[in-house]
C-alpha cells in the first residue's frame, strides 16, 4: 500500500502493528554515464517490486529523494543535505509515524551516504522512546541483506555495491535503457580497500575522478533484472520477519 495514495480515515483504519517502510535514497552525481537520480530510481522499482509481493501486509511512505550526499559535492550535480540536517529530517518522519500510533518502523536505504546518519536515526529514536518495548526501530540498505546474485547470475563480476558501476547500471538498464550513456567504454575504478578494517573518513574524488566506482562496462540488462528482484526479494523477507515479531521480544 502506498501512504501517497491513500485518505486519512484509510490510513486511520490500518493496524499499528502493520510494518511501515520509509524508503530513502538520493540524488547526486553518477559519473559520466548515469543519471543523477539513479538512487531514486533504483529504490523507487525495487519498492514498486515489494509493493507487488506484499500486498497489504506493508505501508510504503513516498520514496525520499533528498539524502546524504555531500562526499559528491566537488562534482557538482548533487543535492544533498547536511548530515545532521538529514539525520533530523529522517527523525521527523519516525516521530509523525510514532505520533500516529505505529510501531515497526523499516528505514529502507538506497545510497550509502545515507547508513551512517540513518542507523544514528534509529539509536536515537530507541533513546527518546525508551519506555516503549512495543517499537521495532530498523535501517537497513537494500543490498546489504545477505544475497549474493552472482550465485543466480554467474556472470555478475562485482561482490559488492560500488558506484555508477557493474550493479547500478545494469539496474538502470533494466528500468531504462534510455537514461544511460556509454557506459561499455568505460575504464574500471576499484574500490580499494585502504586501512581497512578500520572507518575511513573520504569523499568522492578522493576514490574516483571519473565520478564512478566499480565496473560499469560489464553491465547488462539481464544482470540488471536479477540485481532488482533480488534486492526486491531480500527487502520482502525483512518485512516478513517485522510482520512475525511478537511485540516485545529482542530477537526476530
Amino acid at each position: 500500500m502506498q501512504f501517497i495514495n491513500m485518505t486519512w480515515p484509510q490510513i486511520a483504519s490500518l493496524s499499528r502493528d502493520l510494518p511501515i517502510v520509509i524508503p530513502i535514497a538520493a540524488v547526486e552525481q553518477h559519473g559520466h554515464h548515469m543519471p543523477c537520480g539513479t538512487d531514486t530510481f533504483l529504490t523507487t522499482e525495487i519498492v514498486r517490486r515489494m509493493n507487488l509481493l506484499l500486498g497489504q501486509r506493508a505501508l510504503f511512505t513516498p520514496v525520499q529523494w533528498l539524502g546524504n550526499s555531500d562526499h559528491h559535492l566537488d562534482f557538482g550535480a548533487t543535492l544533498s543535505a547536511a548530515p545532521r540536517c538529514y539525520l533530523d529530517a529522517l527523525h521527523s518522519l519516525a516521530d509523525n509515524l510514532i505520533s500516529a500510533g505505529f510501531k515497526r518502523l523499516l528505514f529502507l536505504n538506497g545510497h550509502g551516504g545515507n547508513d551512517v546518519p540513518g542507523k544514528q536515526v534509529v539509536f536515537e529514536l530507541r533513546q527518546k522512546y525508551r519506555q516503549r518495548h512495543d517499537l521495532l526501530l530498523l535501517l537497513s540498505t537494500y543490498w546489504n541483506l545477505g544475497s549474493q546474485p552472482w550465485l543466480k547470475e554467474p556472470s555478475i563480476y562485482q561482490r559488492e555495491m560500488g558506484h555508477a558501476c557493474e550493479w547500478e547500471t545494469s539496474m538502470m538498464l533494466a528500468i531504462d535503457a534510455t537514461l544511460v550513456g556509454d557506459y561499455k567504454n568505460l575504464k574500471p575504478i576499484e574500490p580499494g580497500r585502504s586501512f581497512d578494517p578500520a572507518a575511513r573518513g573520504w569523499i568522492t574524488k578522493d576514490r574516483s575522478d571519473m565520478g564512478h566506482i566499480g565496473w560499469p562496462h560489464l553491465a547488462t540488462r539481464e544482470k540488471g533484472e536479477v540485481l532488482l528482484q533480488t534486492f526486491a526479494e531480500d527487502a520482502v523477507t525483512l518485512v516478513e520477519r517485522m510482520e512475525k515479531w511478537d511485540g516485545v521480544s529482542w530477537n526476530g
